[in-house]
């Protein structure tokens, strides 16, 4: 039992060096700007072509990964990460940065999904849902912590130190998953068929445009934070990363607040974010000048932010309950469209307009989720895409609940 308890906190030790690797660029584009001598909006895309390739790849290379021995999987997917931020620290190439982020962005996906399913097939199914959201919390673990400490790094020591400690941990990871991780060959899965006739489904695209526009309104402002609070509240790196660690922390507590919300009514909850991201907005946008209050604002902001995984995972599950792992896989990519999207608009606004401009990018997008939920909502429930699944393997039915 200890070495199963071991093995899924390595699962999230991975997840965590996942997402410090993919968001935490996120707080050192102004020093890969100067470094690079690329504009803040070309920096921009070593963001959104991340977010682009998983967002095009994700469902096709979680297929073709479905019939793998799940070890061999993880191993090869995390020691990719670890390798992509040992070129990041290296290179002075803008282009060579580029190029490693597209190569781990093909891997993401089939980690996220293929270490989720792993660790409810490790425990008791009782003991499922618990494994499988220690997991995910990497991804809450790594907004608090991963992505402020690249950010630190960055700009206390050098950029290449704050890659480096990226490929530490994922390199960490690798070697917990050889040691810990059992082998793992395939049984018996869905097949590809059945997987895709999801997609059929009419209202289930009605579904992916709201969960795609709910990450183009997070993103579009969220992926320039550093960017928001240097030109328009004129704080300095370290106040930032203090700001990129607050926002995290609250992202923790915030995602338990929404996971209880969406128990007592799925359906309000997920129409009232996108409500809720618009107020923020609006709120960003007043006090973003003042520097006190914006303190203030960004903790409310990370609480709301946080919201936006659990509540689309869960929506888009509603509509892909009888075929989970692909339904998952969906999510992991369209939610990354949604990123590619909103980077791509909010860079644009950026070098155009302004920092400050860059509420009003997500409060347009926030506006257009609400319309498509609306749309979705008034085709009523479709027999089929919100029945009970029945899981393909252990654990299966616990991977499409994960924080619902």
């Amino acid at each position: 039992m200890r070495k199963t308890s071991l093995t899924v906190l390595v699962l999230a030790l991975g997840v965590f060096g996942i997402i410090t690797t993919e968001m935490g660029m996120v707080g050192v584009l102004p020093q890969v700007s100067a470094e690079l001598g690329v504009t803040p909006s070309t920096a921009g895309w070593l963001v959104g072509v991340f977010a682009l390739v998983i967002a095009v790849s994700g469902p096709f290379t979680t297929l073709l990964a479905s019939g793998i021995d799940r070890k061999k999987v993880l191993a090869a997917a995390i020691a990719v990460f670890a390798v992509s931020n040992a070129v990041y620290a290296l290179t002075t190439q803008y282009e060579v940065m580029l190029a490693f982020r597209v190569i781990p962005a093909l891997f993401h996906p089939v980690f996220f999904a293929v270490a989720l399913a792993t660790a409810a097939r490790l425990v008791p199914a009782k003991d499922a849902t618990r494994a499988t959201t220690t997991v995910f919390a990497g991804v809450t673990v790594g907004f608090a912590f991963g992505v402020p400490l690249t950010s630190y790094l960055a700009e206390h020591l050098s950029l290449s130190s704050a890659f480096w400690f990226g490929a530490l941990v994922n390199l960490v990871a690798f070697l917990g998953i050889l040691r810990f991780v059992p082998s793992m060959p395939v049984g018996q899965r869905m097949s590809y068929g059945a997987q895709l006739s999801i997609l059929k489904r009419s209202r289930m695209w009605l579904t992916i445009a709201s969960v795609v526009l709910v990450f183009a309104a997070m993103f579009s402002v969220y992926g320039y934070f550093a960017e928001y609070l240097g030109q328009v509240t004129h704080m300095d790196g370290t106040w930032v990363s203090a700001m990129l660690m607050a926002f995290g922390i609250v992202m923790i507590l915030g995602n338990f607040a929404f996971g209880s919300l969406l128990r007592r009514n799925l359906v309000r909850t997920v129409v009232a974010y996108p409500a809720l991201c618009l107020l923020v907005y609006v709120l960003l946008y007043a006090v973003g000048p003042l520097f006190a209050p914006m303190v203030l604002a960004v903790l409310v902001w990370g609480a709301v932010h946080s919201g936006g995984l659990i509540v689309s995972q869960s929506w888009l599950g509603r509509d892909a309950s009888d075929a989970p792992e692909f339904g998952n896989s969906l999510f992991i990519s369209f939610s990354n469209l949604g990123i590619t999207i909103g980077t791509a608009v909010g860079g644009w606004v950026l070098a155009e307009f302004g920092a400050r401009q860059l509420a009003w990018a997500g409060s347009g997008f926030a506006v257009a989720a609400l319309i498509a939920m609306a749309l979705r909502l008034g085709l009523g429930a479709e027999r089929g895409g919100e029945r009970q699944a029945v899981p393909s393997e252990p654990g299966a039915q616990e991977l499409g609940e994960v924080g619902t």
